[in-house]
């Protein structure tokens, strides 16, 4: 092997390893990936998306329901104003969890379009709303801004 050889076959080794790191990066980003979505947003989309979601707005007034026979299950509706999605959550709910509030739940829909939570995030104080969420409100006409 002369030199101009040795030098081709490290390079192709190098761009090799290097498109190799690449797509294991890329396969790892895209399966830990949780797109935010409002229910309206959720509601619209032709085929509910397959893998785990993020869903913000706010627990609809009446709608907190506790099983009877799991005191650690729960279900309740996350509202936007336009649409509703109804949530299943089994675990402990944050302390800030109360009807009316924000929250942005983490999980996959089943067959029928429930959101099977394996997360729930109560917003920390009356002024804060996650930015997608506020963001989505605007757009749809229906943000309130709380400073008058």
């Amino acid at each position: 092997m002369n030199k101009k050889q040795k030098r081709m076959g490290m390079i192709v080794t190098v761009l090799a390893i290097a498109g190799l790191a690449v797509a294991l990066t890329l396969t790892a980003l895209s399966q830990s990936v949780a797109y935010f979505y409002t229910p309206s947003e959720l509601q619209a989309l032709a085929a509910p998306p397959a893998s785990t979601i993020r869903l913000g707005g706010l627990v609809e007034d009446g709608s907190v329901n506790y099983s009877e026979a799991n005191s650690a299950s729960v279900s309740f509706t996350v509202t936007d104003g336009g649409a509703s999605t109804i949530v299943s959550y089994e675990g402990i709910l944050p302390d800030l969890f109360r009807e009316g509030q924000g929250v942005v739940v983490q999980g996959s829909l089943d067959a029928d379009g429930l959101l099977v939570a394996d997360t729930v995030l109560a917003k920390h104080d009356e002024n804060y709303m996650p930015k997608e969420l506020a963001d989505a409100l605007k757009e749809q006409g229906r943000w309130q801004d709380g400073s008058d």
